[in-house]
């Protein structure tokens, strides 16, 4: 049983010959519990904020048969369980019918497994101690999830934040018109003092408000993990220590609209708001919003038009399962999607393309590198950017099996210019090829003043007002 070997793709990506498909191994994997006639039903069972459970059901080989059975099972299950909890987010993880790898994923998830740092992340995100406990199928508890229904407001003076961690982008809009937008480059990954990121985004802020006659509300598209307005985690402080950002991150942006006036603001991961940005411009639904910049950032619009209160942080879910796959500095994991839909993307296969980035350079100015060179006809960055839309078309066929998608939009700075075109065109292809169900999704690229200002645009409409006048 070659697994990796059913694995391989049929478009590869150019400079990354050793690509190995998530999808395709999870779709060999299910073929092969199947062809075996000795499959064994499996549940898991994820508990995130107001009780809310999430249910996903499977398949796998009986166990205690074969090694090589038991190591499909626990490759397979690891990997599953860290996908579910990036998409969905959540505190306790329960396995149903499958008490061996339950047991191997609670090791894996303690302090010093092979997880921590998911259950570590997972932990200051709801605020309570991680868990993965063990249970029969009958006992896991029912599925419980819901939706809200955010954003289209244009009604009043509004300005719309979007946070970045290569720039900040602010639009002044009122009664729907944009009366102002701009970019601002700063460098907040960087660093470690957190009156430096309250400072850029007030100077933005109050740059926007200077053409309003008054500033009724705020809203914010920001990288990172928020609740009830709140920072909860965010790469954009990722040097902050703990202890200044429990006293000056976690409420920065509602201090924002205190200095403001007590103005009302609203806060969303940049994910759910271009999705939502999606929404307004197709005005429909099922709509997978991807931004590719400094990280991967990706919302989610359900089929009622809401968004879903997911996690949707598939800037760490896995993506390829070759081993030898490049690892994400900050989670220590190998192929999570940061590492191919991304800035990271870009510089991560330059050396492949012939192209030596400057270290020295900023990660946004070695991709406007490899961008520039792109536009004068190089071949190798063009590569590269055909190289993330092969990854792109089996991301998107992997995400299918956690999303109801229709429409896949795609912005942010990575597909500025002709590469956001060379990127679709790939992706498009991939799923014509390997995944002929899926032919239906419709890609989407934006006009480029909406790829770079769009989300700025879309969180000015976050916040609900009764009455604006």
């Amino acid at each position: 049983m070659n697994l990796n070997r059913e694995a391989t793709p049929k478009l590869v990506p150019e400079l990354d010959p050793h690509f190995r498909p998530a999808v395709l191994w999870n779709r060999a994997f299910a073929q092969a519990v199947q062809a075996s006639e000795q499959g064994q039903p499996c549940a898991i069972a994820i508990e995130r904020d107001q009780n809310q459970i999430a249910i996903y059901e499977t398949n796998l080989f009986p166990s205690g048969v074969k090694d090589a059975w038991d190591e499909a099972n626990y490759f397979y299950m690891e990997r599953l369980v860290k996908c579910l909890l990036w998409v969905k987010g959540g505190w306790k993880v329960t396995i149903g019918g499958a008490p061996l790898i339950g047991n191997a994923l609670k090791e894996a998830y303690a302090k010093g497994g092979q997880r921590e740092f998911d259950a570590d992340f997972m932990g200051r995100v709801y605020e309570q101690d991680f868990t993965v406990g063990v249970a029969d199928l009958s006992d896991l508890p029912r599925a419980y999830e819901k939706s809200e229904a955010v954003g289209g407001h244009l009604a009043g003076c509004r300005i719309g934040f979007d946070a970045g961690g290569s720039d900040r982008k602010v639009a002044a809009v009122m009664d729907g018109e944009v009366l102002f937008s701009d970019e601002t480059v700063w460098n907040p990954k960087v660093t470690a003092d957190p009156d430096y990121h309250f400072a850029g985004i007030m100077d933005s802020i109050t740059r926007a408000a200077a053409y309003l006659p008054r500033v009724d509300a705020i809203g914010v598209s920001s990288a990172g993990i928020y609740i009830n307005n709140r920072t909860m985690v965010a790469s954009l402080f990722l040097k902050v220590p703990q202890e200044l950002f429990d006293a000056k991150v976690k409420d920065m942006y509602p201090r924002v609209g205190k200095e403001l006036g007590n103005v009302p603001i609203e806060v969303r991961n940049d994910g759910d708001v271009t999705a939502l940005a999606g929404a307004l411009a197709l005005q429909d639904t099922n709509i997978l919003g991807i931004a590719m910049g400094t990280s991967e950032a990706v919302g989610y619009v359900d089929c009622d038009g809401f968004i879903t209160g997911w996690l949707n942080e598939l800037s760490f879910m896995p993506v390829d399962y070759h081993p030898a796959a490049m690892v994400d500095e900050w989670s220590g994991d190998y192929g999570c999607g940061v590492k191919y839909f991304s800035q990271d993307a870009v510089i991560k296969l330059a050396p492949a393309a012939g192209i030596d980035l400057d270290e020295n350079l900023t990660p946004a100015e070695k991709l406007t590198v490899v961008q520039n060179l792109l536009e004068e006809g190089h071949e190798g960055a063009q590569k590269i950017f055909e190289s993330i839309g092969t990854y792109l078309g089996y991301g998107v066929a992997h995400y299918a099996d956690f999303y109801d998608i229709k429409h896949l939009l795609i912005l942010g700075r990575v597909t500025s210019g002709r590469g956001g075109m060379l990127i679709l065109e790939k992706a498009r292809a991939v799923v014509n090829a390997d995944f002929p169900e899926l032919s239906e999704i419709e890609f989407h690229l934006p006009d480029e003043s909406d790829r770079r200002v769009g989300q700025a645009i879309t969180a000015a409409g976050l916040t609900a007002l009764k009455d604006c006048y």
